[in-house]
């Protein structure tokens, strides 16, 4: 975690988290202009973001495109905030959650390193008395390509033609649709039914889970991508996954749980 506070302690790295926060998903260029450094300078503030793990990076053709990555700022949060208990540490938490905020990007990327092997891993992205454990939620499927997947949650089931796998390399890559938002969604959750009602009528979106072994760690990214423009889902769900991720690691590394994500 001193990386953390180390990239956090510069006004200027802090800038350009802003930026990314205001709008996800840029490049070096997009970045720098008209903040007054140098391409060089921008440089180097991101390589220290993105070794923190406060940022992280995808390739798009010839660009290279920078994402916040909330889980570490997450993980500070569960750390102290628990441990202390001092609801009023607003400067951490004002911090925690504007970077967990949604924001007007089309996709979302998130980075974690977990120190466990990359079949654990992937068992605990798929088999049910795992995902119960750190997300609440269990699924059933074969984990092939193109198989069904039903999704169980607090008592609701979701099951459709379209709520399939999409993408399965066993310890590499899983991919699979979003599931459906429909009626007994919103009152499983105790959500306005015409909130859900809206949700439902929006493109699928899809979450892909990508496993790379780092000695004895796993470097785990997750893209949840394929918004439409003003997506609603992608508000709802945004702030999810830094919860969800800290579970998952939590989980691994010690065999404990924490609280579950509500919503």
């Amino acid at each position: 975690m001193d990386d953390v506070f180390k990239a956090l302690a510069d006004s200027s790295r802090r800038q350009l988290l802003d930026r990314l926060h205001a709008r996800n998903g840029q490049s070096l260029g997009e970045l720098g202009d008209g903040l007054g450094m140098t391409r060089q300078a921008v440089t180097k503030h991101l390589s220290v973001l993105v070794e923190a793990g406060v940022v992280t990076t995808v390739r798009d053709g010839r660009r290279r495109l920078h994402y916040l990555n909330p889980v570490p700022i997450n993980e500070i949060a569960q750390r102290w905030i628990g441990k202390y208990d001092r609801g009023r540490l607003i400067a951490l938490d004002d911090l925690k959650r504007a970077l967990e905020e949604p924001v007007s990007a089309p996709q979302f990327v998130y980075v974690t390193y977990i120190r466990t092997t990359d079949r654990k891993l992937w068992q605990a992205l798929t088999d049910p008395a795992f995902t119960q454990r750190y997300w609440g939620a269990t699924f059933e499927s074969d984990w092939r390509p193109g198989s069904p997947m039903v999704w169980h949650e607090q008592g609701w089931t979701s099951s459709d033609p379209e709520q399939v796998v999409l993408e399965s390399e066993p310890y590499t890559r899983l991919s699979y649709a979003w599931h459906t938002f429909d009626p007994a969604f919103a009152d499983a959750f105790g959500m306005d039914p015409d909130t859900v009602e809206a949700w439902g009528r929006e493109v699928r979106s899809k979450v892909t889970f990508e496993l790379e072994v780092q000695g004895e760690v796993v470097k785990l990214t997750v893209v949840h991508d394929g918004f439409q423009p003003g997506s609603g889902v992608l508000e709802g769900i945004s702030s999810g996954w830094p919860g969800i991720l800290a579970g998952l690691k939590t989980l691994l590394e010690t065999g404990e749980t924490l609280p579950q994500p509500v919503g």
